[in-house]
């Protein structure tokens, strides 16, 4: 298994302490469902421009909206291509996160399909076949040597059973958690392409899994573009560029300092706008916190569905969550007699749900 080198040095406890209590403030802020799609879909689409940026891309933050909405650049097709592609990938991560569970190594390489083809359902992508050396580009410099691609599927089997692992014992802070699998995955490179935004996926789903994705109202990808030669500086380690001479048992501590720094950072910035945003009039719902806080991850998703219609049905909750329809129609079962959800029309074809009177409230204008 996986057996990472790295101590929590003073500056990371410190990242670490104001993570929580960051989280904590947010968690406790009552905000209405209607802010919360916008600071979700504001932090989709950051976290989208910022990733793919990094890779290369070439939109600007206002482009990548527009080119989601359908908006076409002319000698911009791949990059529009990235972009959706990323967008759809980072929305499958919001739906595995809501089933919970151990993270699937298969499930992540279909991540990495939806990454690089954009299909609604691909087919998880195999790993690579050959050796995938990254070189600078100026001069062809060898700048990593990552592992074999014999040794590609062992060390991947081995990363998610420490993830899961790790995850199941609560013996390591979950941001570490996050930290250090990113870190892995990137040096695996078990991909010749997509590896880096593939990482900060999985990153990201860790991070929901373990209680810290706090609805998808933040991204670190910003902090990781901003901070790009740091970013890059605290993925090099160890005394040698290629895998097997060293880059295994290196000390991890100063990428732990800079993920730790990175996240508190996101988290501190997106507590100010949150508390902005709730203590501005017409979006304190102060009254509705206790309900709020009630409802699990998947019916605060559901919640954003009667946003715009007093009525859904079993199809429209399974592809706001990702789910099958008989998933779906076993949470409808479970929420009825939880008095989230009611039978607006009883007919079989055309039977809809409205919520309670309790719940209409946190989607009132």
């Amino acid at each position: 298994m996986f057996q990472p080198n790295f101590t929590i040095s003073p500056a990371a406890a410190t990242s670490l302490m104001a993570i929580e209590a960051d989280r904590q403030a947010i968690m406790e802020l009552p905000i209405n469902v209607d802010v919360l799609a916008g600071l979700r879909e504001t932090a989709r689409l950051a976290a989208t421009h910022y990733s793919t940026q990094i890779e290369g891309n070439r939109l600007t933050q206002a482009q990548v909206a527009e080119a989601l909405a359908g908006a076409h650049f002319p000698g911009r097709e791949r990059d529009e291509a990235e972009v959706r592609n990323y967008y759809r990938a980072l929305e499958h991560i919001e739906s595995l996160a809501i089933e919970g569970g151990p993270i699937n190594e298969l499930e992540l390489r279909r991540v990495h399909g939806f990454v690089m083809t954009g299909k609604r359902t691909p087919t998880p992508t195999p790993y690579r076949p050959g050796q995938n050396v990254i070189r600078e580009a100026a001069n062809g410099r060898v700048v990593y040597m990552p592992p074999e691609a014999p040794d590609v599927p062992e060390l991947m089997s081995d990363l998610f059973e420490w993830i899961n692992t790790r995850m199941a014992e609560h013996d390591l802070p979950a941001p570490l958690v996050a930290a250090l699998t990113h870190y892995q995955y990137a040096t695996i490179h078990p991909y010749d392409d997509g590896n880096g935004r593939t990482a900060r996926l999985l990153t990201t789903l860790v991070l929901h899994r373990a209680g810290y994705g706090l609805k998808g109202i933040y991204s670190l990808d910003e902090h990781y573009a901003r901070n790009l030669a740091d970013y890059y500086t605290a993925l090099t380690v160890g005394p040698s560029h290629n895998y097997y001479l060293g880059r295994a048992e290196a000390d991890l501590t100063g990428f732990l300092n800079f993920f730790c720094d990175s996240m508190a950072q996101a988290l501190g910035s997106v507590r100010t706008r949150v508390t902005d945003v709730a203590q501005t009039p017409g979006n304190r719902h102060t009254d509705d916190t206790a309900a709020m806080r009630q409802l699990d991850p998947r019916q605060r998703r559901t919640l954003e569905l009667f946003r715009d219609s007093a009525v859904v049905t079993s199809s429209d909750i399974a592809t706001q969550l990702g789910i099958s329809p008989r998933t779906a129609n076993t949470l409808i079962r479970n929420w009825n007699a939880d008095d989230f959800l009611a039978v607006d029309d009883p007919s079989k074809k055309k039977r809809t749900y409205r919520l309670r009177p309790r719940y209409e409230r946190l989607v009132s204008p």
